[in-house]
């Protein structure tokens, strides 16, 4: 486990340092900056992921993830100006990047397992993707309208 614990602290190092780096590149944010907020990031993407593997319950990482977050930013919670506070310096796009990178290269490891999984597969990850677009652009398109910005 605490193999597992310190190959997701690197990870998250250095997704972080290349987010980090986004974002002062694209956003023009100061590093000094955006450090507390990566940081707060990684400790909370970290503690969801150990919780994750230390409670016998199947959820997934991502839940804890959240589950955290959203604990520790209501707005009863003490901590919740500061974090707010220092996570509004790192842009989401900024973090998306070096993500979404690593998942490339981890698809790109497996690609002879990708190749397997055939046409079909292809396509319902299309339909899934376009779907989720399609979805995303019209709530947005509701919530817009309903506020009167459109």
């Amino acid at each position: 486990m605490l193999n597992k614990v310190q190959e997701w602290a690197i990870l998250l190092v250095i997704v972080g340092i290349s987010a980090t780096v986004g974002n002062f590149i694209g956003y023009k944010i100061p590093i000094a900056d955006a450090i507390p907020g990566m940081l707060i990031l990684g400790a909370i993407s970290l503690a969801g992921m150990i919780l994750a593997k230390v409670i016998p319950v199947k959820f997934p990482a991502v839940a804890y993830i959240g589950l955290i977050g959203m604990l520790l930013t209501i707005p009863e919670s003490p901590v919740a100006k500061p974090i707010v506070a220092y996570t509004s310096k790192v842009q989401f796009m900024a973090m998306a990047t070096p993500v979404l990178a690593y998942a490339g290269i981890a698809i790109g490891k497996s690609w002879t397992d990708f190749t397997r999984l055939g046409w079909k597969s292809v396509l319902v990850a299309l339909v899934v993707l376009f779907g989720t677009y399609i979805g995303s652009a019209i709530v947005a398109e509701i919530v817009l309208r309903m506020q009167g910005i459109i």
